[in-house]
């Protein structure tokens, strides 16, 4: 659609601030303020009139934040002598806000819309059942693909493009145009699509300390996620993973919001290309806000009962303020409760905190289903989410649950009887349009670049794959066999993990709970595992290089590696009250060292497990080198540059690891003495 002329944008703008209540006048002025630049004189004389009325009482922006506002001068921590104790971040003097012209834009769009069309903006559908049909008659703005949500046809690079441009075009006949964002959970690459690079889960990235590392691995990810037309990434997760219980421990950079947000801001500036509206950026979308990785026991989407609001602020909201510093145009809420209110549902924490204190300027999304899990009818559950701040419904598609005409029927009863107010509707709509118009997707352009669909997978993008599961390595043990020689007559290469891709990638690849598990659309992909990364290396050397899986044939090789560790999973599937090595890795292990072969342990696993079984025996003290090479991901070659010293080990532990179970919930400087502390880790001589 052309742009408005500028008479026509003025008077739209005109329409949608005198729409807003007078508690949103930061916001009236500042949608006022952009059409300045199109029709100065025409403004001049609406501020007057628009602008006039009684600010909020608190100062804030009120019911929908300050979209637009102020830019420049506004602080959004707190001094060392505010609550929580928090350092004032800025970068170029505060939180990130969009562009003049595309607050303009987006309000005068906002303006002609219809209500049908402003609530399809408030909707994302899982692609899962849903129809090309179905999502033009709902006039959906987004629709997303969960975990097990491939292609129908298949879940080749092919079958992905034709579904992703199948809704991409819908839009096209929109009037007004509004462009469609397409989200998917980019947890570790574009992790849906069969033969794309897996990289290393985030507690692996955590233990590089490198941010320009991740933010090279977000670039990549954003990449290989247009190839095939997508562009919204539901990542990074910023939460500090404080109990190692949960399940989603591996999607955390580590147990310090220091490094979690310091590393969440680095993959928002690789997946939006620096900013958004740079060539080949996707929107980033920070999760879970907030507390998600703080809850008792480590319960996925639990509550958080154990910290007061001073701690909470530190440990749950402190990550996101650098990812609010570096533009991410979204944020999803968490399932999880503080104090036993639900996040979808505390306006305190989305409106009052998050726009307000901390100025954040893009839209919020639920997750999964969230709105229904509230207490009340479904329209009590709508009414207080939106009230609460949210912006779009993510909606499953499944079996049972709400459906887009639902929603759409829930917020115009709710419009109609001003138990939310039309104001609040605009300003979410008009928050989701400016994050459009930044990534210029309300310009109608959804040509996909060939040469990204190609590069998908590529050579370059698994070398720097590999280059990040060498750093992500933490050396626990050696007593002087590693690095290994390439000149052995024998290696035998052993364990559950040799020669698995599944345990070597974890949950979120090619399905929800990973490779092979039920609903995964493949048990495999394209990668390297550690067996067939030790046959590569050392074809035509001389060595003989034998397998099992169990432990056995060890005896009279001259050296052993022992890949142990977790059988993939995702979210609450994955918590475990006492994550420990497996029966059957312990005896693996024992076995090797009945052998009387030197011999190193390789361990997969999304979080430090505890070493010792029931019985007393220790897999650390039985091996000669133990190495925690967590979630690493596609590129096992990654992981014999450093058994076999191309690479030296530069790792260091992002978690505090236990050395028994009833330490369990343990955190650098809590007084309990662990098995090896934060921030450890060997090197070679």
């Amino acid at each position: 659609m052309a742009r408005l002329s500028d008479s026509l944008a003025a008077a739209l703008l005109l329409k949608a601030a005198l729409r807003l209540d007078s508690n949103t006048q930061r916001e009236r002025c500042a949608v006022l303020r952009a059409a300045v630049l199109l029709v100065t004189a025409l403004v001049v004389s609406i501020t007057l009139i628009a602008c006039s009325g009684s600010a909020s009482p608190n100062g804030s922006a009120g019911e929908g934040g300050n979209l637009g506002g102020q830019s420049g001068s506004l602080a959004y921590g707190y001094d060392a002598g505010g609550l929580g104790g928090w350092a004032a971040a800025a970068i170029d003097g505060g939180a990130w806000a969009p562009s003049t012209g595309c607050v303009a834009r987006a309000s005068a769009l906002v303006a002609a819309m219809t209500p049908a069309q402003r609530y399809g903006q408030m909707t994302t559908v899982d692609s899962n059942g849903l129809t090309v049909n179905e999502a033009t008659t709902q006039l959906l703005g987004s629709v997303f693909s969960g975990g097990n949500s491939d292609p129908s046809s298949g879940n080749q690079i092919t079958d992905w493009t034709h579904l992703v441009s199948s809704y991409l075009t819908i839009t096209t006949a929109y009037n007004p145009h509004t462009g469609l964002l397409y989200g998917i959970d980019a947890i570790h690459g574009n992790n849906n699509v069969q033969d794309a690079v897996i990289f290393p889960h985030h507690i692996g990235l955590g233990a590089s300390r490198n941010a320009a590392l991740v933010e090279q691995v977000g670039r990549i990810t954003a990449l290989e996620m247009l190839g095939v037309g997508i562009n919204w990434a539901f990542a990074p997760t910023v939460a500090a993973a404080r109990d190692i219980r949960w399940g989603r421990t591996y999607e955390s950079f580590g147990e310090s919001p220091d490094l979690t947000g310091e590393l969440g801001a680095a993959e928002v500036r690789g997946l939006q290309n620096g900013k958004l509206g740079n060539s080949q950026s996707v929107l980033a979308g920070a999760k879970h806000y907030a507390g998600d990785g703080d809850t008792d026991g480590g319960k996925n989407a639990g509550n958080v009962t154990s910290l007061d609001e001073e701690g909470f602020r530190e440990l749950a909201i402190q990550p996101y303020l650098p990812s609010i510093v570096a533009g991410v145009g979204s944020i999803m809420i968490s399932y999880s409760s503080y104090q036993g209110t639900k996040m979808t549902a505390s306006k305190q924490w989305l409106t009052d905190v998050l726009k307000g204190e901390l100025d954040f300027q893009g839209f919020l999304v639920s997750d999964w289903d969230a709105v229904s899990q509230l207490s009340g009818s479904w329209n009590e559950q709508v009414k207080t989410a939106i009230n609460a701040g949210l912006d779009m419904v993510m909606l499953s598609h499944s079996k049972g649950a709400h459906t887009a005409a639902d929603f759409a029927n829930a917020l115009s009863s709710l419009v109609a009887t001003g138990d939310i107010p039309e104001g609040r509707i605009d300003d979410a709509v008009r928050r989701i349009l400016t994050i459009k118009c930044e990534m210029g997707l309300l310009d109608g352009d959804t040509t996909l670049d060939a040469s990204l669909t190609a590069a998908i997978g590529s050579a370059e993008h698994r070398a720097v794959a590999r280059d990040a599961v060498r750093q992500s390595l933490v050396l626990l043990k050696n007593d002087g066999i590693l690095p290994l020689s390439k000149t052995l007559s024998r290696i035998h290469v052993t364990g559950s993990g040799a020669d698995s891709l599944a345990k070597q990638c974890g949950g979120w690849t090619l399905g929800w709970q990973g490779l092979g598990t039920a609903g995964a659309a493949t048990v495999t992909t394209t990668g390297t595992t550690v067996l067939a990364a030790v046959k590569s290396l050392l074809a035509g050397s001389g060595t003989s290089v034998t397998t099992s899986t169990d432990g056995s044939g060890a005896a009279g090789a001259e050296r052993v590696i022992v890949v142990v560790g977790e059988a993939p999973y995702a979210e609450g599937q994955g918590d475990n009250a006492n994550p420990t090595l497996s029966s059957a890795d312990f005896a693996t292990i024992a076995k090797v060292k009945a052998a009387n072969v030197p011999f190193v342990v390789v361990q997969f696993s999304g979080r430090p497990l505890i070493l010792t079984d029931g019985s007393g025996n220790s897999a650390l003290d039985q091996s000669n080198a133990f190495v925690a090479a967590w979630l690493p991901g596609s590129e096992g070659e990654g992981i014999t540059d450093v058994l076999f010293g191309d690479y030296r080990p530069t790792g260091q532990l992002s978690f505090t690891w236990p050395a028994r179970v009833s330490q369990i919930p343990i955190h650098d400087g809590d007084g309990q003495k662990p098995l090896f502390p934060l921030g450890f880790g060997l090197f070679y001589p």
